[in-house]
């Protein structure tokens, strides 16, 4: 397992920058010809890697598959993430969205209440705009951390609700004449999608499920009810 964890953990930092040869790996993973060879089989047939003759290649999502091998085998996460480009990440999340018929804005700079507002991601799709904060970055959440940055995100999907109608923000959801504005944690670790004050924490991997299921149990978690000020009207 530790050769496995090892060749994992090699190859994120190698194939960062394009493909790689196998003679490199090798010596960066510090395991012999041989056995790195089945290794590196092992890991194309489970479609974690490209391999052809003696180099190696790994696409974004494959990037981010090794790096949940590397961790589920013991991996600290920290290290792990740190070798995983912030635009891999994020462009993930993007990707998963734009799955699901969502449009995507990254980093939504908005101003409100005096301030200076930035969410990492969102997706729309009608009535949904799903705020995202990509923690990739992080150790294990604990309670406390939990706590924290589902607290940090809602602030700031009540900030851009409140915000609303907002002509500098160039988005179609503006128009709309109600918004359910949800927050979300993203996450690099696996598992199953957990809750701090009904904000969800969910994996990278996770997150077109979260998205499929979403409709069917947005009344369970935390959201934001905008309206406009014809849609109010017509409910008096």
């Amino acid at each position: 397992m530790n050769i496995e964890k090892n060749m994992a953990i090699t190859l994120l930092k190698l194939t960062k920058n394009g493909p790689v040869r196998q003679q490199l790996i090798n010596k960066e993973a510090k395991i012999p010809a041989v056995d790195a060879r089945k290794l590196l089989q092992k890991l194309q047939n489970d479609g974690l890697i490209y391999l052809h003759r003696d180099v190696v290649d790994a696409d974004d999502m494959q990037r981010l598959r090794l790096a949940v091998y590397a961790v589920n085998l013991g991996a600290d996460l920290e290290q792990t993430s740190s070798l995983l480009l912030w635009q891999e990440f994020e462009g993930m999340a993007a990707f998963a969205l734009r799955q699901n018929e969502y449009s995507v804005i990254k980093n939504l700079r908005f101003k409100h209440g005096g301030r200076r507002w930035e969410i990492d991601i969102v997706g729309y799709k009608k009535p949904f705009v799903v705020c995202i904060d990509c923690k990739h970055w992080h150790h294990g959440l604990s309670p406390s951390t939990s706590k924290r940055i589902t607290i940090e995100q809602t602030e700031r999907t009540e900030a851009l609700a409140k915000s609303l109608p907002n002509p500098a923000i160039k988005a179609e959801f503006t128009s709309w004449t109600m918004i359910r504005l949800i927050p979300v944690i993203l996450s690099l670790t696996t598992g199953l999608l957990k809750f701090h004050d009904n904000v969800p924490i969910v994996s990278v991997l996770q997150l077109q499920d979260f998205l499929t299921q979403l409709p069917f149990y947005i009344g369970s978690l935390k959201n934001v009810l905008w309206l406009s000020q014809g849609a109010q009207n017509r409910l008096l």
